[in-house]
């Protein structure tokens, strides 16, 4: 339970109604009761607040003046309210110690503040820093390194030569480090690249459930500060993330690639290799990028949903654009040269 002046406080805030009114927890305007925060960030939602049971709602302040009840004033409402919700959340505290049953290796150190969960593995030449939490069947391969305050869930695997900087949260099932996809032709079949590089990681980066991020071939693949992954994404050998750009689930970047700074990745988005994508760019869900992106802005590829019927006539057409083009160049001709004569 929170007051709300110490509330308002906390996430540096200005504030409206009684300062000692207890707020006990945060839901949506549809679900709020007199006891809990909520927040309205779009003003389409309005008819909502207007209907809202909640005690305390934070408001942007050209929306502050239509709600009679008690508020936190904020430029970003969304963004406070992420602030303060967090103030709600109860986390699960780790004791210091490594479990029986997690395998060490000798030449593995580990500092005393770190917890280290049951059946966790920690191989050769790795090293785990200050204040970090290993929870259950981890797997830390050899010569990596996790730097001050790093959390990875239950079963995280890093396969060898990963670099986490400080307060990076990887989730349940996320494989770091893996080989990369590298094959050479051979008369015979495929042969097989060495993955000789690694992966770094920089602070406060968080990669989602099930993410499988690749070690380069010869360099490293790189994820550079604040990169959010969300669940089930790919990144494959030798790319480069940019800092502060979040990606969201299913998207797959081939290798090589480079993601500029501040992007925005929609859901299934899927980046070719060798690519560039500069800073400042949103990618639409399930855009296909095929070429390289030099100027920041909102870029989109993917058909949108149609009835089956039309969808069917429009595939057809589709395939005659080719033909279609090639006869209005020649109608362009006819015409310029009528209009010469």
């Amino acid at each position: 339970m929170m007051r709300l002046g110490e509330l308002a406080q906390a996430i540096g805030c200005d504030y409206r109604g009684p300062e000692d009114y207890a707020i006990h927890g945060v839901a949506t305007l549809e679900k709020a009761t007199a006891d809990h925060l909520s927040f309205l960030a779009n003003p389409k939602y309005s008819a909502q607040l207007r209907r809202s049971k909640a005690g305390v709602v934070v408001l942007h302040p050209d929306m502050a003046g239509d709600h009679s009840g008690a508020a936190i004033i904020s430029p970003d409402p969304y963004l406070a309210f992420a602030r303060a919700a967090a103030l709600f959340e109860k986390k699960r505290l780790f004791a210091p110690g490594i479990h029986p049953t997690a395998v060490i290796a000798d030449s593995a150190t580990i500092d005393d503040s770190t917890h280290i969960g049951p059946y966790c593995v920690v191989a050769e030449n790795s090293h785990i820093g200050p204040d970090c939490v290993l929870e259950s069947q981890v797997h830390i391969g050899p010569d990596c390194r996790l730097e001050a305050g790093c959390q990875l869930k239950p079963h995280v695997t890093l396969v060898q030569n990963c670099q986490l900087g400080e307060n990076v949260l990887v989730h349940s099932g996320a494989v770091i480090g893996s080989d990369g996809f590298g094959l050479a032709r051979d008369a015979d079949g495929w042969v097989k690249v060495p993955q000789l590089g690694g992966v770094r990681i920089g602070p406060r980066c968080e990669i989602g459930a099930n993410t499988t991020i690749d070690r380069g071939t010869l360099e490293d693949t790189v994820l550079e500060e604040d990169v959010h992954l969300d669940n089930q994404i790919q990144v494959a050998h030798n790319v480069r993330i940019g800092a502060h750009t979040v990606m969201a689930g299913c998207s797959a970047v081939a290798g090589s690639a480079e993601i500029g700074r501040n992007c925005l990745i929609g859901g299934n988005v899927g980046v070719l290799g060798h690519l560039r994508v500069c800073d400042g760019v949103t990618l639409q869900a399930r855009t296909l990028v095929t070429r390289s992106i030099n100027q920041p802005g909102s870029y989109s590829s993917a058909a949108p949903l149609q009835e089956t019927g039309q969808w069917r006539r429009n595939a057809v057409r589709m395939r005659q654009l080719d033909d279609m083009a090639r006869t209005l160049r020649k109608l362009d001709k006819k015409l310029e040269k009528n209009s010469d004569g």
